[in-house]
């Protein structure tokens, strides 16, 4: 899978399906991309339309986790993958990503 290099260092694993503009999903607190069976189910449906991202957030899955742990470095994790996958980029979340979709899409105005 592919990886990418967060702000701070951090290696960031995620996955893209489809081709169109950008869609980042972000997951809640407890799912990463191996245990979670929804997010791809929902990128096979909306790959048509757009170029949806899945990535583990940092400290699960494929993701590192430098320390200290911190919203703004989830977020530079969210800039990463828009500057390597494409902007502007539509972010969608579940649970706490939900929250964290919303952060990022206020600190990264133009970005998404």
């Amino acid at each position: 899978m592919p990886h990418v290099t967060s702000a701070d260092g951090t290696t960031i694993g995620y996955e893209t399906h489809g081709s169109g503009p950008t869609l980042i999903l972000v997951s809640g607190a407890t799912q990463y991309r191996a245990v979670d069976e929804a997010s791809p189910r929902l990128a096979a449906l909306l790959a048509d339309a757009y170029t949806v991202v899945l990535y583990d957030r940092r400290g699960r899955g494929e993701s590192g986790n430098t320390k200290p742990y911190a919203v703004a470095r989830e977020i530079e994790d969210i800039e990463a993958l828009i500057d390597v996958v494409g902007a502007p980029a539509v972010l969608a979340g579940g649970s706490s990503g939900a929250v964290l979709a919303i952060e990022a899409a206020a600190a990264l105005a133009g970005k998404v």
